[in-house]
């Protein structure tokens, strides 16, 4: 039986490789497979004796060995299991559809940088509609972004990607977070000058390429939102949320 280790912190990283499994045994052994074992044993061909990490994207982690190497995925002797807690304060980006990529990109960046959960939403101004044949695919590329991101940054934790919001949905949304941002160039109030809570959820609103309309920023206001600027610079909207999350990660993770 594998040592159980509860922790604060994810184990320190130190260039071990990480893969992640839809669920984790509590076994001595666990088999990496399917997609993820052919890239083990394919692309970064690693071999029996060679240290790695296997999550399931929801906080436990175990660390072990590979024993053997082949084309069934790698066979893995657990040496210790990790609980890793949600980190603090929970960081919530609700993204608007961006055009082309720019939504995977999106995605991609914030999970580095820490977010734990994306909310796609549909903006008044977006060029990008996700009708509805098309949400289950749009969806699905914005999760597989949030999970590679996870595994290239070794994150224990993979984002939630919810569904779709309305900007009424996201009104809804931001009365259960302790504090919620509009990102706006033409506000006048800096995103520096707002006290952060470290407990709790922050929520970052990003628009679109054509910007947050009035009502929209209204009826954000009314629930209880805040709208800042960020800095002086005009953003994309694919990176403006990854910008405001390292600006909160600094504050309240990094310290």
């Amino acid at each position: 039986m594998s040592e159980v280790v509860t922790d604060t912190a994810v184990p320190p990283l130190d260039g071990t490789p990480l893969f992640l499994l839809d669920a984790l045994p509590e076994t001595p052994e666990v088999l990496v497979d399917g997609g993820e074992g052919r890239h083990a044993v394919e692309v970064l061909r690693l071999v029996a004796g060679e240290r790695v990490r296997v999550g399931d994207g929801e906080g436990t982690l175990v660390e072990g060995v590979v024993v053997a190497a082949g084309p069934a995925g790698l066979r893995v002797e657990v040496t210790a299991r990790h609980e890793v807690p949600a980190p603090q304060p929970e960081l919530v980006l609700v993204q608007a559809l961006p055009k082309g990529d720019r939504g995977p990109l999106a995605v991609e960046l914030a999970t580095e940088l820490g977010v734990d959960r994306i909310v796609p939403w549909s903006a008044s101004r977006c060029v990008t509609k996700w009708r509805e044949d098309r949400v289950d695919k749009g969806l699905a590329k914005w999760r597989s972004a949030a999970r590679t991101a996870s595994k290239q940054a070794r994150r224990p934790r993979v984002p939630v990607v919810t569904d779709p919001m309305t900007t009424r949905q996201v009104c809804g949304l931001l009365g259960d977070v302790d504090l919620s941002l509009v990102l706006h160039e033409q506000a006048t109030r800096r995103f520096s000058a707002i006290d952060v809570p470290s407990t709790g959820a922050v929520a970052v609103i990003v628009g679109p390429e054509g910007g947050i309309s009035d009502g929209e920023a209204v009826a954000f206001r009314a629930s209880g939102a805040v709208v800042v600027r960020l800095g002086d610079e005009v953003l994309r909207t694919s990176t403006a949320g990854a910008a405001a999350l390292a600006a909160l990660a600094a504050r309240t993770r990094w310290s």
